[in-house]
């Protein structure tokens, strides 16, 4: 293996700091990013493939809504207020499921098609200038990108093609929406959400915190390529000796793409896309965590782990051996988050400087700061407002 060692120049973490507390402890804070950027940027939800047939439903929570996430009888996804349009009852209580054409209120039988459309309305008949077609569910705007669907709970969100338009085509050669899920672990942390984005966006942490990891992937072999925006990331190299990020340091399936380019054998890309997914692609298995705010101090997250179905299918290969690995990393990180919060809760806390190793973390901060509306120069007192930077700098989860 080739792998090609680069220097940290100097990026724009002079000057900032990590945030205030109130961005971890206060109600208020998480409030305002409910409404900000959780009901107006695109979140991602699920896989496609959880809605494998026409009907086939699940319930989200989002910022206090409940959401109905189907695929209607023509094969598209949409996603529709789980509100009767009657009297405003719940429609659905079970977590997820199959409807036959319709979904009825249990309250007073009004009764819609999986597009939304009013359908039936018992007793309507005579009332005077009631109209079925005025009175369709709530829907929320859907999209899907290589097999994931998102939505956006704004009233006129931008549409994801020009939201996401860095991301558009820029993994298709991980073959991503024909992979299939091999295992999915469910977490419920003691920490804030953005301490967990902070910590997948940096290795500063990883020869203390994860000495697996740090075998397999060396903190000081890599480069970031996307270094500014909702969109943070890039990649790092794989340790002499390591084909995959398993514990065995073997791969556990088959490449994602038989004709995955051979740079991208040795390597492992992380991204994280604001504000709830983290992506992570390895050569023979594709990760992704979705983090949900549950209180300041509480998140929680899925963890996806996505093959080749024919490795899925082949039981020579230990899927067990990348999924073990992470759910191990995972926990360690998990770990340090929670210290974290207990820390920042202190009065102790004062926002400490941000090393030439966290420069995603920083960057994660920047644009934050700014979807939320705050002005950076208030908060961090003394950085340089034109220090936006581009470039590389340690990073990599864990």
């Amino acid at each position: 293996m080739t792998t090609t060692r680069w220097h940290a120049r100097e990026l724009p973490t002079q000057g900032q700091h990590t945030l205030p507390g109130r961005y971890f402890t206060s109600p208020a804070i998480l409030a305002e990013e409910q409404e900000r950027l959780f009901t107006r940027q695109w979140l991602c939800v699920e896989r496609e493939q959880r809605l494998a047939r026409p009907g086939d439903y699940f319930l989200l929570e989002v910022a206090g809504e409940s959401l109905i996430i189907l695929r209607d009888q023509s094969g598209e996804v949409r996603a529709l207020y789980n509100v009767c349009r009657h009297r405003g009852s719940r429609l659905c209580e079970e977590h997820q499921g199959q409807f036959s054409e319709t979904i009825q209120c249990p309250y007073h039988a009004w009764t819609y098609a999986l597009d939304g459309r009013l359908i039936g309305a018992p007793a309507t008949n005579d009332l005077e200038g009631f109209r079925k077609q005025d009175w369709p569910l709530r829907s929320v705007a859907v999209a899907t990108w290589e097999g994931f669907i998102f939505i956006n709970l704004a009233e006129a969100p931008r549409p994801f093609a020009e939201e996401h338009a860095p991301l558009l085509g820029r993994f298709s050669r991980f073959n991503l929406p024909n992979l299939h899920q091999g295992r999915m672990i469910e977490y419920d942390i003691r920490a804030n959400w953005k301490l967990v984005v902070q910590n997948y966006s940096e290795c500063y942490h990883c020869p203390l915190v994860h000495p697996t990891l740090t075998k397999r992937t060396p903190p000081n072999l890599g480069e970031n390529d996307l270094v500014e925006g909702p969109f943070l990331g890039g990649y790092m190299i794989l340790a002499d000796g390591s084909r995959s990020m398993t514990l065995s340091g073997r791969v556990c399936g088959l490449p994602v793409d038989p004709q995955l380019p051979a740079e991208d054998h040795d390597r492992v890309y992380y991204y994280s896309i604001m504000p709830n997914m983290l992506l992570s692609l390895h050569p023979d298995y594709v990760m992704f965590h979705l983090l949900w705010p549950v209180a300041v101090d509480r998140t929680r997250i899925s963890c996806h782990w996505l093959f080749h179905p024919d490795t899925l299918k082949d039981p020579t290969f230990d899927i067990e051996d990348g999924t073990r690995f992470w759910d191990m990393t995972n926990r360690e990180d998990w770990h340090v988050c929670e210290l974290s919060q207990q820390g920042v809760q202190s009065r102790a806390y004062r926002p400490g400087p941000y090393s030439r190793r966290e420069t995603i973390s920083a960057a994660f901060d920047r644009q934050y700061l700014e979807a939320m509306g705050h002005q950076p120069d208030t908060i961090f007192p003394g950085s340089k407002s034109g220090d936006r930077g581009t470039g590389n700098g340690d990073r990599g989860t864990g």
